[in-house]
């Protein structure tokens, strides 16, 4: 023996949590709803998977809109504010307040869905 210090295996908490459901071997069963309560949960679902595919729809639109209306108008190139082409500045300026706004939006739609 070398003498020197005992190695020692260190795992965190979350570790021995992962491993210890691995034994259990239960199967996960998703609790069961009363009838009222479960299509409360199918409308709410549904109206909160809509607002979802708008939000989709309108942040693909950002995203590749803004590539379409730059082939569309390449006069935004000629055109500087402050020395700087406006296709730049559109580009920099326009899509992450944007998708902030529309993230609000989705969240302000989704908390109203589930007030009704």
């Amino acid at each position: 023996m070398s003498g020197g210090p005992r190695r020692v295996a260190v795992t965190s908490p979350q570790t021995r949590v992962a491993h210890a459901r691995r034994t259990l071997r239960r199967r996960w069963r998703a609790p069961r709803l009363e009838p009222g309560e479960e299509l409360r949960a199918r409308a709410l679902h549904r109206a909160q998977r809509r607002l979802g595919a708008v939000t989709l729809l309108l942040l693909c639109a950002l995203v590749f809109g803004l590539p379409l209306v730059f082939t569309a108008a390449p006069v935004l190139d000629e055109l500087r504010l402050l020395g700087i082409p406006v296709s730049w500045l559109m580009l920099v300026l326009l899509p992450f307040p944007a998708m902030a706004a529309l993230a609000r939006w989705q969240l302000r739609g989704a908390e109203r869905v589930e007030e009704r």
